[in-house]
C-alpha cells in the first residue's frame, strides 16, 4: 500500500515560515509528479504547487512565497512556505501523480494555521 506521510504543519504568526515534508513509501518515487494541495474550511481543495522532472508549477496566490522541492534519494517532497498570510490557513495534502490526470495518491493532510 502506497503511503504519503506529511509533517511540519503547525501554528505560525503572519509573516512567518514553515517547511512541510512528505515522505513516500512503496512507490517508485522518481517517476511520480509530486504536489501539494490545500483545503481551507468552507472552500474547495486547490492546487498549491507541483514538481515533475524539474518542472515547477505554483498557484498564483503562493508564487514568490512558497518553494517546492524534492529529494528522490529520500523519497521526500518539501514545501517551504514563507511570508505566510492568514489566508494560507488550510489542511495541506501531499500528492503523487503518474501521467497527466488527477493525483493517484493522497496523504492524510497536515494542518497549517497562520494567526497572531
Amino acid at each position: 500500500q502506497v503511503q504519503l506521510v506529511e509533517s511540519g504543519g503547525g501554528l505560525v504568526q503572519p509573516g512567518g515560515s514553515l517547511r512541510l515534508s512528505c515522505a513516500a513509501s512503496r512507490i517508485i518515487f522518481s517517476i511520480y509528479a509530486m504536489g501539494w494541495y490545500r483545503q481551507a474550511p468552507g472552500k474547495q481543495r486547490e492546487l498549491v504547487a507541483t514538481i515533475s522532472r524539474g518542472r515547477l508549477n505554483y498557484a498564483d496566490s503562493v508564487k514568490g512565497r512558497f518553494t517546492i522541492s524534492r529529494d528522490n534519494a529520500k523519497n521526500t517532497v518539501y514545501l517551504q512556505m514563507s511570508s505566510l498570510k492568514p489566508e494560507d490557513t488550510a489542511v495541506y495534502y501531499c500528492t503523487a501523480t503518474v501521467g497527466s490526470g488527477q493525483p493517484d495518491y493522497w496523504g492524510q493532510g497536515t494542518q497549517v494555521t497562520v494567526s497572531s
